[in-house]
């Protein structure tokens, strides 16, 4: 499942640039207190990484970024979630999947399941190296991938409908 999109390369001077991360800021928000809702969502929906994810896919990395470090901070400062012994391991996870995914983006021009699959896959992998150099607990860095697949299953599927179809412009 294959598709060309619009995909655009915002720059930090561009007032674009910062009401689209004003919105995806918004989406990291919301979408954790929902998930938060059930027993373990967040541990198995990881929805702190979406809208950065479609933020940095569509709109580029510089957009990815300043999402990717502004949510999990106000999470953190304004719910207590991300708990802040956690926010160095998530803001590590969310800024590689910010990187990866812009240089996805760009590099093929298009998006995929497959392309996405990597670029979740790349976050998720080099996170597990950061949290247990971090931790030094390897059981406790591979956590997404005993209870998140859920989560990264809707990253890679959501993701790549709200890419596709629901950011048209």
């Amino acid at each position: 499942m294959e598709s060309t999109v619009k995909l655009y390369s915002l720059e930090y001077n561009q007032s674009k640039t910062y009401l689209m991360t004003t919105l995806f800021v918004v989406g990291n928000i919301l979408l954790p207190q929902l998930c938060h809702l059930f027993h373990q969502g967040g541990m198995i929906w990881l929805p702190i990484y979406f809208f950065t994810l479609v933020g940095a896919y569509k709109y580029g990395w510089k957009v990815g970024l300043l999402t990717a470090i502004a949510s999990p901070i106000v999470n953190s400062l304004w719910f207590g979630m991300p708990a802040p012994a956690m926010l160095p391991i998530i803001l590590i996870k969310s800024v590689i999947l910010a990187l990866a995914a812009g240089f996805a983006a760009k590099k093929f021009g298009r998006i995929s399941l497959p392309i996405l699959i990597g670029v979740v896959l790349t976050y998720q992998i080099l996170g597990i190296f950061a949290e247990w150099a971090i931790t030094g607990s390897f059981y406790a860095a591979a956590q997404d991938f005993r209870l998140g697949i859920p989560g990264m299953a809707v990253q890679i599927l959501l993701g790549y409908v709200f890419i596709n179809y629901l950011i048209r412009k």
